[in-house]
């Protein structure tokens, strides 16, 4: 029998997700971060709250220039449910960062309160269900991915 004691306590805990480390993300990225100027980056990641892609390109959206970037979330996240209270697949859309706490950089929290604002009223960024369950097959998210 595999020694994968960690794996196995994973499954068993519901636990069996393992993310890409931040510095994994931007050790590979940074050879072509000028590729990004204007684009739309697609993340079609289990949870945007949990996946190190949403936070690399969310705390880098105005240095790669990024046009918009799309997040979707599965509709059985349990972190997700608990942020937005929405319990089916959704999407964010964020077409602009700024500092919004005035904190002097842009942050994670600048990001909380983007996802926030879209829930509580429409915006220039939106929070809003998807059809279908989100898997990378589905319509919905073939569709994103060609926006």
């Amino acid at each position: 029998m595999a020694k994968n004691k960690n794996l196995h306590q994973a499954k068993n805990a519901k636990k069996d997700e393992f993310y890409t480390q931040l510095g994994d993300i931007e050790n590979e990225l940074r050879h072509y971060e000028t590729h990004f100027k204007d684009k739309v980056v697609f993340c079609n990641c289990d949870d945007p709250y949990e996946s190190n892609f949403f936070r690399y390109f969310v705390l880098n959206f105005n240095r790669l220039g990024l046009k918009k970037l799309i997040c979707t979330c599965y509709y059985d996240s349990p972190i997700s449910q608990t942020k937005t209270g929405k319990d089916k697949a959704h999407k964010i859309i964020i077409n602009e960062m700024k500092d919004f706490d005035n904190n002097g950089s842009i942050d994670l929290d600048d990001a909380r309160f983007i996802i926030e604002k879209a829930l509580k009223d429409s915006d220039e960024n939106v929070l809003s269900v998807l059809k279908g369950d989100k898997t990378q097959t589905s319509d919905t998210s073939l569709s994103l991915s060609l926006a």
